[in-house]
């Protein structure tokens, strides 16, 4: 159980850094838009420091699949959520991106939270699900799926209009969580499927399964889209909002999904429960609108 604990925050790393070095890299490319896709992959692939970033980011999708073979998803997403203090320390010291008061708040928020739902871990009590119903899987991923898409498109409308004061990210992050949080659904019933009987026999039990093709849809339309958005806002705002999002939608809903129990213990209950709550608090507290920068 503890190196699932490792592991989560190895993830949290890479995607930190990840991140931030795919922002750095968009700050030099042309305009993006996620209705060109082809275009957007096209130019994205032109540069070095956008690879490097995207190569961490694939070593931070390696480590959540130990991680969810090794904890519940309800823990896992309180251990996620933690990522956010690091990204806001890496936007300030390399993108310059300075946290507002309100932020600070959260970074402290934040790591209360990670240290309630690690001490609610018990090695001896906690029950990993391995599997869920597809019928369900795909029941509650596709409309999950169309929400983000629409969500998306019509933050995109709104901001191409004009005399309208620039987006900050909010509404991007929202609908870039909600796709992701499908991702983290198949990517924890994907972790189920590699259980050790050998390569071939895992490979068919995966690609009979929809979690690859819920994976390839999420990786593409996530990639286009979660590009596009950063370009145009602060990574210190709209990935905490992305994060957050995505784990409230698989602590909840993925907790159902893959029926995972919660600790009998009341007073373990009581840590996992409200850490994993302070920690999607996050966004509540994150600003809605940058502060204007002083003249």
């Amino acid at each position: 159980m503890w190196w699932g604990v490792g592991a989560a925050l190895t993830a949290n790393l890479l995607y930190s850094v990840g991140f931030v070095l795919e922002k750095r890299a968009l700050g030099g490319l042309p305009a993006l838009s996620a209705g060109r896709p082809l275009r957007v992959v096209g130019v994205l692939l032109t540069s070095p420091l956008w690879l490097a970033g995207s190569v961490a980011l694939a070593a931070g999708f390696a480590a959540q699949l130990v991680v969810y073979r090794a904890l519940p998803i309800a823990a896992a997403q309180g251990l996620f959520v933690s990522g956010l203090v690091l990204l806001l320390l890496l936007s300030s010291a390399v993108l310059g991106e300075r946290p507002s008061g309100r932020e600070r708040q959260a970074l402290g928020m934040v790591l209360v939270a990670l240290l309630m739902v690690v001490a609610s871990l018990r090695e001896d009590s906690e029950e990993v699900s391995t599997g869920a119903p597809w019928t369900l899987v795909l029941l509650v991923s596709v409309p999950t799926l169309a929400a983000g898409v629409l969500l998306y498109e019509r933050v995109e409308r709104r901001a191409r209009r004009r005399h309208r004061a620039p987006t900050n990210g909010i509404g991007y992050g929202v609908a870039v969580g909600l796709l992701y949080g499908v991702s983290s659904l198949a990517i924890k019933g994907a972790s189920g499927r590699l259980d050790g009987t050998g390569v071939a026999a895992s490979a068919r039990a995966l690609l009979g399964s929809p979690y690859p093709y819920l994976l390839l849809f999420t990786a593409g339309a996530g990639l286009v889209m979660s590009q596009a958005a950063l370009q145009r806002c602060r990574a210190s705002l709209i990935v905490p909002v992305c994060t957050t999002v995505t784990c409230l939608f698989t602590a909840v809903v993925g907790t159902l999904t893959f029926g995972e129990r919660l600790p009998e213990d009341p007073w373990l209950l009581t840590l996992r429960v409200a850490g994993t709550g302070l920690a999607l608090s996050v966004l509540l507290v994150m600003p809605r609108h940058d502060e204007p920068r002083p003249v």
